[in-house]
């Protein structure tokens, strides 16, 4: 149930009060230090089967609850997205091929060189954590390792332009704006939202815009910033699973995943990694 607290404003976006910071930063909190800890199990040789279940097993060990187990008929606590897959890749199933491999992988094994974005999203007492991050299998290739940074930096730009009185198309642009003076592209296919009680709420959260255009921004709105960036064309296609969701052109994508909450004089992060790991080259 969404919390009963607060307002709504005409476009549907709630406005929380300020003690849901609060429970906010408890969700993140604990979703961030669960993809710190995992940070261990990445490596050539790994499964992506074997990564998501010990995120299940420390979802439990905190009392906490995923949020995806049983979501629309997933059943996994998180997404593990390898390589040209752009989000909602399924734990345990076989690695899409993308253009630089030879041969079709058979399994979910991990090579090296692998990137990969894995999100989880928990819940606790009511409030919803959902964070993202890419990894490493070993050594990534020097483009790889520029996507992911093209890539963080402009999740973090985008957070820059959160300040009451700006709008989400300052978001978007920012965002956008930074990637593609990289001659990379935005998936325009999937974005960010509203969350706090609920999952998903509005706004839908762009990562491409006008600056100035879109609902303005006021204090107490929490949404998930999480731009999907691809070192090719940003047109994607969903598998046949119906979650999968991959590059068209096979281009490699990554994408990072932060829960913001909208103060009074700018951002509050709520799911900062308490490790200080959230960049993929901390090693």
């Amino acid at each position: 149930m969404d919390n009963p607290r607060g307002r709504v404003t005409k476009d549907g976006i709630r406005i929380h009060e300020p003690g849901d910071f609060a429970g906010m930063h408890a969700a993140g909190r604990l979703a961030a230090r669960i993809l710190d800890d995992v940070a261990a199990l990445i490596f050539p040789g790994q499964s992506t089967e074997e990564i998501d279940r010990r995120i299940t097993q420390m979802i439990e060990e905190a009392g906490a609850t995923s949020a995806t187990i049983g979501y629309r008929g997933y059943q996994h606590a998180s997404c593990i997205s390898v390589n040209h897959v752009v989000c909602h890749g399924i734990p345990g199933s076989k690695i899409p091929k993308w253009k630089n491999e030879t041969g079709n992988r058979t399994d979910d094994t991990l090579k090296d060189g692998d990137i990969l974005n894995i999100d989880v999203t928990v819940i606790v007492d009511g409030w919803y954590g959902d964070t993202s991050r890419m990894y490493v299998a070993g050594k990534p290739k020097p483009y790889a390792e520029r996507l992911m940074q093209v890539t963080h930096d402009a999740l973090m730009k985008g957070i820059e332009a959160v300040r009451p009185g700006n709008t989400f198309g300052d978001i978007g642009h920012a965002i956008q704006s930074h990637a593609e003076a990289q001659r990379m592209s935005i998936v325009r296919d999937f974005c960010g939202h509203g969350l706090g009680r609920v999952f998903h709420a509005p706004p839908n959260v762009l990562h491409y815009g006008r600056p100035g255009t879109g609902p303005v921004l006021e204090e107490g709105m929490f949404f998930t910033i999480e731009p999907m960036v691809n070192l090719g064309r940003p047109d994607t296609r969903v598998l046949s699973d119906d979650w999968t969701a991959i590059t068209r052109d096979k281009s490699l994508s990554a994408q990072f995943e932060h829960s913001v909450g909208v103060t009074a004089d700018g951002v509050d992060i709520f799911t900062l990694s308490p490790a200080g790991l959230f960049h993929p080259t901390y090693g």
